[in-house]
């Protein structure tokens, strides 16, 4: 094309042609909103980095070290607290075990309520998942506090927190397994006459049940870890003996608890993964 040809183009020839081709010429508009939103994100990357003052790293780097230092070395082991370190570990994974357990009771009822499938009452169903929201939005420390207030120190204040926390979580997950099951098991079930606690038996429960299992399990881990943050509100557990140590200045034994949990939980997580083998795994193949 010429520039005696261009020069022949008019304003009218332009605006028709954005007009017919609104996409070629693209849109100001959504250029100045994605402009602005780019600017927006990276001004909060900005303050956020302000607000998180990193330079306070570097000032408080020898204390750091000090206190990791007198982690490290440990002093005095034949004068330590053994039993009571062990049976606070003991009392701890006790907790979470229980927790999830009522946890997962009860959220296999509220799961069934909670999905399209198995509860068509839109009221219901709907009233259920606000409910769920409220138990899973609320942290495991805010309702340890909570029930702390409630039933006084002790690990039944754990218990009951992490029963809510379990129990909204699971209640969730497990309704969309529940609404994501092959509807043709279910009606072949259904065709041989069979009631409804028979359907939910041999039509949802064979599909679901390992989706169950493996949320369970997953949250038992969760939860072990969980309950020792509770033990720092008053809980019961090993979070109280960690807190007591802290307070204390003995670094030391708080690193020698902290290893013991770490351990725990690689054997609660080797274990899971055995059942998991078990009941998932090798029915599978």
């Amino acid at each position: 094309m010429t520039a005696l040809s261009f020069a022949a183009i008019t304003d009218a020839d332009v605006a028709a042609v954005r007009k017919s081709h609104p996409g070629a010429f693209g849109d100001p508009r959504l250029r100045a909103i994605r402009v602005a939103g780019w600017a927006l994100a990276i001004g909060y990357v900005l303050y956020s980095l302000h607000l998180f003052e990193f330079v306070k790293l570097f000032d408080s780097s020898e204390r750091a070290w000090r206190l990791i230092s007198r982690m490290v070395i440990w002093q005095d082991m034949g004068n330590w607290a053994y039993a009571q370190i062990y049976v606070g570990i003991a009392q701890t994974v006790a907790m979470a075990f229980l927790g999830v357990l009522i946890g997962t009771i009860f959220a296999l009822g509220l799961g069934f309520l909670a999905a399209k499938n198995t509860m068509p009452v839109g009221v219901v169903r709907h009233a259920v998942r606000r409910m769920l929201d409220v138990f899973r939005g609320v942290d495991d420390v805010v309702w340890g506090l909570v029930f702390v207030r409630a039933v006084g120190l002790g690990p039944l204040a754990g218990v009951l927190a992490l029963w809510i926390s379990s129990m909204g979580n699971l209640a969730k997950l497990y309704s969309e397994a529940i609404e994501n099951i092959d509807r043709k098991q279910v009606e072949g079930v259904r065709a041989t006459g069979a009631d409804g606690p028979r359907i939910i038996r041999y039509g949802y429960l064979p599909q679901i049940f390992p989706v169950f299992l493996s949320l369970s399990l997953y949250s038992f881990e969760s939860a072990t870890r969980s309950a020792t943050i509770l033990g720092l509100v008053g809980a019961g557990g090993v979070g109280m003996i960690i807190i007591e140590r802290f307070r204390a200045g003995l670094f030391d034994q708080v690193a020698f608890v902290v290893l013991n949990i770490l351990v725990v939980i690689a054997v609660i997580d080797w274990l899971s993964g055995m059942i998991r083998k078990r009941f998932i795994g090798e029915r599978g193949h």
